[in-house]
Formats: structure tokens, sequence, C-alpha cells
């Protein structure tokens, strides 16, 4: 089973500064309550390592996924895959500028590689895209 959600933010922001942040793996990596670390590891901050605790029956532990942006066109989208022995994410961020307002479009995919996880996702990717929001207005010192 694949679990898909997709969320889309507006902001009274420039889409440069909502790219700032979507386009940075450590602040990515920092909005999501799962990520216990994280190590960006490579020198265009393409790559990074997330360890992500998922509490699941027979897992029960924290698990290395390794991240990559796959695709980049500045200030207007990004795409990273995640891999790991218990999951495959691929995330999927587009942004749109009108006026004052830029809008974040974000859609993510999860393959579940070990029985549970896609049931853990589709219960909380809800709480994460708040998560993210909620990260994403502080960081652009926006009231929520």
């Amino acid at each position: 089973m694949t679990v898909r959600v997709e969320r889309t933010f507006t902001f009274d922001a420039p889409a440069e500064q909502v790219w700032e942040f979507i386009a940075d793996p450590a602040k990515r990596a920092e909005a999501i309550s799962v990520v216990e670390s994280y190590e960006v590891t490579d020198e265009d901050g393409r790559e990074a390592v997330w360890q992500v605790s998922l509490p699941i029956p027979g897992i029960g532990a924290t698990v290395a996924v390794e991240t990559e942006d796959v695709e980049r066109d500045p200030p207007k989208y990004v795409e990273f895959v995640g891999r790991s022995k218990a999951l495959r994410v691929t995330g999927r961020h587009t942004i749109d500028s009108e006026g004052e307002a830029t809008t974040l479009r974000n859609e993510f995919v999860v393959d579940g590689r070990l029985p549970g996880v896609e049931r853990f996702f589709k219960k909380n990717f809800e709480k994460e895209l708040d998560n993210l929001e909620a990260a994403l207005r502080a960081d652009l010192g926006l009231t929520p």
C-alpha cells in the first residue's frame, strides 16, 4: 500500500524566502517530528541522512533514511527521495507566486517496506504537514 498526501500553504512572503526554507534539507528535517537527528552529507546541501523514529511494533527503532534532492528548479521546485530498509518517501514542493502571495504545494508519497509503515504515515501525515507549515511560518517571521 502506498500513502499519498497533498497540501497547499499560502504565505504573504516572497517566493525566494519560501524557497530558502523548502530547498534546505536541514530545515525540512527539523520540521518533521519523527526525525530525531539528521546530517547533511554533501557540500551542495542536496543529500542528508535522517534518523527517523518509527513507533511501529516490530520496528520500534530509529531507521536511517538517506535523502537526496533529485531535482531542483530554483525558486520554483524541489523534489527529494528518501530511501531506507523500512520505507521510500518522495517529496515534491512546488512554489508559485502572484503579487505578494506565495503558494507552496506539497506532495508526499510513502511506500512502506515493512508492515505498519503505511498505516503509521497515513495516521500521522496531517500532523507532520501542520508541523512543516508552522516551521515555515516561523522561519518567515509570520504569525500562525
